[in-house]
């Protein structure tokens, strides 16, 4: 029911930018975060960058400097701007929603995952 809609990736010489958004639409009644994580091959999937409905930031140490994250609340997009980029920030990137999900008073979370979009830095 919910979806996430991911721009194009693409392939980017080192030193280059590149913006990646991602809307999100349906039934969405409070979200607790929106970012992005990003796997390249043989790794682990790992936070790139998320920002909470109150506005806390957090980017992974390799990242930080060059990359920013910023939400549109009332569109429910966010985006990240990635600038100065290396080969190894080469990966598929993945938008990431985290729900707020209130059962019986009992507060939980709910994730949801865009399909994800290649992002590849030449030298």
């Amino acid at each position: 029911q919910v979806q996430l809609v991911e721009s194009e990736g693409g392939l980017v010489q080192a030193g280059g930018s590149l913006r990646l958004s991602c809307a999100a639409s349906g039934s969405i009644f409070s979200i607790h975060a929106m970012g992005w994580y990003r796997q390249a091959p043989g790794k682990q999937r790992e936070l790139v960058a998320d920002i909470t409905s109150s506005g806390t930031i957090n980017y992974a140490d390799s990242v930080k400097g060059r990359f920013t994250i910023s939400r549109d609340n009332a569109k429910n997009t966010v985006h990240l701007q990635m600038n100065s980029l290396k080969p190894e920030d080469t990966a598929v990137y993945y938008c990431n929603l985290d729900v707020v999900v209130v059962r019986g008073g009992v507060v939980g979370g709910m994730d949801y995952w865009g399909k994800g979009t290649l992002v590849t830095v030449s030298l």
